[in-house]
């Protein structure tokens, strides 16, 4: 396995490394601690880390003194947790002259993959003058494990798909300080393909074809790798089943009572514990997310019905059945991905009417965002009815501000709470800080 291992090391010294298109996710690294960064596989994980590691080199960091190891590779298939050691063997077997004499920069990506990496880790920083990076697409795990055996040596930061800004930064359109007529008409032309595509970065830039192959391959991973494998399901149909009803109704309210009565007529046993445990590990691979009703109360918020929204609204156009997802619903979805980058403190709120607001996201305090979807507020009743909940919720939540994203039109509404913004999604997109 040393043999094995020295040559991965040497072989990755020896490669350029592909940095792609700079994110916008501002880690600092702190003395002590590990930097972790999770999010869903395919989002640029790995990339990142070769960004980080770049800027080390940049700052006259040697290559040698960079370990980078994929725990994907099929080649450490076998490295189990009783011999993670073999790792600083290895590499201070090939780099003698730095142990205890340099810092060593550890780069270790899906390292929970590898059972028990947590010790192994948390040893490597106390004992050896050492930098390490993480990377995961299983926020519960890490975090889980991070809590109990790292005892406060690590910091986490997640990564999502391409952000609309991001994107506009792979087109290569600048869309940082006020916008010209052209530039505008620019952005605007570049929102329409990135409603198209979505922000996986390696299905920009793909024809149609090509990038739902390649979206419906990432779905099967992310099911199979991070939910059959990982937590070890006996009856993955049921998994997969209930994974595509919930992408078909992305936006939509369910109840575990309605999922579990719906994998029943499939044929599936599957008990309202287990259908519970499945939507906890959707959202801890970052695929699906529930949003509950905002209420003080948590038993109440939870036996209300909840939203279902996934990570990518081009990955749900991609993988629904051919029932033509609601076009308002992925609107929503691109907004909720926009605030859940930000925050996951998102619920949708009920008026003491009845009336429902689709996000309220944030912390209590002045920055917390009231935002409604609105596709268009062309027709008088629509506009009535979003306007009227979002006013309503103002007024309760003593908020002065709101929002409706819609898709092209813009205005400022004036009520009894305070000012509405209607914003196109282009620009709401654009107004959203990228990271909390």
């Amino acid at each position: 396995m040393i043999d094995m291992l020295k040559e991965i090391i040497l072989d990755f010294q020896e490669i350029d490394l592909p940095t792609g298109v700079p994110r916008r996710v501002a880690v600092s690294p702190v003395p002590g601690k590990a930097t972790v960064c999770i999010g869903v596989r395919r989002s640029g994980k790995s990339t990142f880390m070769f960004q980080l590691m770049k800027k080390l080199q940049d700052t006259g960091v040697a290559r040698q003194n960079i370990l980078y190891l994929n725990f994907f590779d099929d080649r450490l298939h076998s490295l189990q947790h009783d011999n993670l050691g073999v790792i600083l063997e290895a590499y201070f077997s090939l780099c003698p002259e730095k142990k205890n004499a340099e810092k060593v920069y550890c780069f270790f990506d899906e390292i929970q993959v590898v059972p028990g990496w947590e010790p192994f880790v948390d040893r490597l920083m106390r004992m050896e003058k050492c930098e390490v990076y993480i990377t995961g697409s299983s926020a519960q795990m890490l975090s889980r494990e991070i809590a109990t055996q790292m005892r406060g040596r690590a910091l986490s930061w997640e990564m999502f798909p391409f952000s609309f800004r991001e994107f506009l930064d792979y087109k290569g359109i600048e869309s940082d300080g006020p916008l010209s007529t052209k530039k505008r008409l620019t952005v605007q032309k570049a929102f329409e393909e990135y409603w198209e595509t979505g922000g996986f970065p390696e299905v920009a830039g793909l024809n149609r074809m090509l990038r739902i192959k390649t979206h419906q391959e990432y779905f099967n991973a992310m099911l199979f790798r991070d939910l059959v494998e990982r937590h070890d399901i006996s009856h993955p149909k049921a998994v997969t089943d209930l994974a595509h009803w919930l992408v078909d109704n992305t936006g939509s309210l369910y109840s575990i009572n309605n999922l579990t009565g719906y994998l029943k007529s499939l044929g599936h046993k599957a008990p309202k514990p287990a259908v519970s445990d499945y939507l906890e590990w959707f959202e801890d691979a970052y695929v699906l997310f529930t949003v509950r009703i905002f209420d003080a109360s948590l038993a109440r918020a939870n036996t209300n019905p909840k939203k279902i929204y996934c990570v990518d609204h081009a990955l749900v156009t991609s993988i629904s059945s051919g029932i033509l997802v609601n076009s308002g619903h992925l609107l929503e979805n691109l907004v909720f991905t926009a605030l859940r980058r930000v925050t996951p403190d998102i619920f949708y709120y009920k008026t003491k009417a009845g009336r429902e607001v689709d996000f309220i996201a944030g912390r209590q305090g002045p920055s917390r965002m009231l935002v409604q979807v609105c596709e268009s507020m062309a027709d008088q009743q629509t506009r009535k009815r979003e306007t009227t909940a979002l006013a309503e919720a103002m007024t309760e939540l003593k908020l002065s501000h709101g929002i409706i994203v819609t898709r092209n039109e813009e205005e400022q509404i004036q009520v009894d709470s305070g000012k509405i913004d209607v914003v196109p999604a282009w620009r709401f997109l654009l107004n959203m800080p990228e990271s909390a």
